[in-house]
């Protein structure tokens, strides 16, 4: 699967075969996290996640950010999960959730990814160990039709902290660039908007719903072929609100790397757990790559842009 032929516009990052010694030098098995206290810190761990948490510092983590396989039958490359029962699911989360909340910090901040079908059981899980905030829902634009029934477009985020009355959230590193359709203006002078080539602009705060999220796919550089890979874009989001610079950010199911990636290109250290070999590598590489390249599709200059704006397409051309 490494060296699969690509079109020629195709940009999906590809690991080469003479690639891979010099990339597994930079990916740890659990068994190297012993004996060091900084052994974790930016660290990409191949392994069992179960094994790699355990041996992890407890509150370790400044924010905590869980992409886990949802209740679908899904194949990740070789390694099957099966859709359950939902009390069955249910258990399946209660085996490793409190084990990763014991990770946080006391002032840490915790998200939860899921779709519709497994939502209920994410908030009934994180509510047995956190204190939930708010339930982010966003328009996840990629997929197919259905015939018989709505077509799935969305996906949700759980946001979940340890203590209710003391943990960070920076809203104005996350507002949201606006085109403005029908701009207001007060005694002749623009109302919360200003005048930018390419149209008029405002900045807005953010709801818990977002309809700005790509989905990687093959032109975007990002792209693997990890078959549920989160964006960049959104994984900034939820590390700019909730973390600072230089703040740990785990992901104890990392798959092709976003949340460390992302937590690099934007300052902050990470520390990733995944078990699918080749998932590593594509993240061993992203991570390479993030020492040169701090882009990320859609934030731009500090601000998060709307998705297919003129202003944002003339910037990323």
């Amino acid at each position: 699967m490494l060296n699969k032929i690509r079109a020629q516009k195709n940009r999906t990052l590809t690991v080469e075969e003479h690639e891979v010694p010099e990339l597994k030098k930079g990916i740890l098995v659990p068994a190297e996290l012993e004996g060091s206290a900084s052994s974790h810190e930016n660290a990409l761990i191949n392994g069992d996640m179960m094994e790699a948490t355990r041996k992890l510092p407890d509150g370790f983590a400044d924010l905590i950010i869980i992409d886990p396989p949802y209740n679908l039958s899904k194949n990740f490359n070789g390694l099957a999960f099966n859709a359950m029962k939902t009390e069955e699911y249910d258990a399946y989360l209660e085996s490793w959730l409190p084990l990763v909340c014991s990770k946080l910090k006391d002032g840490g901040s915790l998200y939860l990814c899921g779709d519709w079908k497994c939502t209920a059981s994410l908030q009934r899980a994180l509510e047995r160990h956190l204190t939930v905030i708010n339930r982010i829902t966003w328009q996840r634009e990629k997929g197919r039709g259905a015939k018989s029934n709505w077509k799935n477009a969305m996906e949700d985020i759980w946001f979940a902290v340890k203590d209710p009355k003391n943990y960070f959230f920076d809203v104005e590193a996350v507002k949201i660039k606006r085109r403005v359709i029908a701009p207001y203006r007060e005694k002749g002078q623009a109302k919360d908007w200003e005048q930018e080539e390419g149209g008029k602009f405002r900045m807005t705060y953010p709801s818990n719903f977002w309809d700005d999220i790509s989905i990687p796919f093959w032109s975007m550089p990002e792209n693997t072929d990890h078959p549920t890979q989160k964006s960049e874009k959104l994984y900034a989001k939820l590390i700019l609100a909730s973390s600072r610079p230089g703040d740990m950010v785990f992901d104890p199911f990392a798959g092709s790397g976003t949340a460390a990636v992302v937590a690099k290109k934007l300052g902050r250290r990470y520390c990733a757990v995944e078990l699918n070999g080749e998932y590593c590598l594509y993240a061993a590489k992203r991570l390479a790559l993030a020492e040169e390249n701090k882009s990320i599709q859609g934030y731009t200059d500090g601000v998060f842009w709307e998705r297919n704006t003129i202003a944002f397409q003339k910037k990323t051309q």
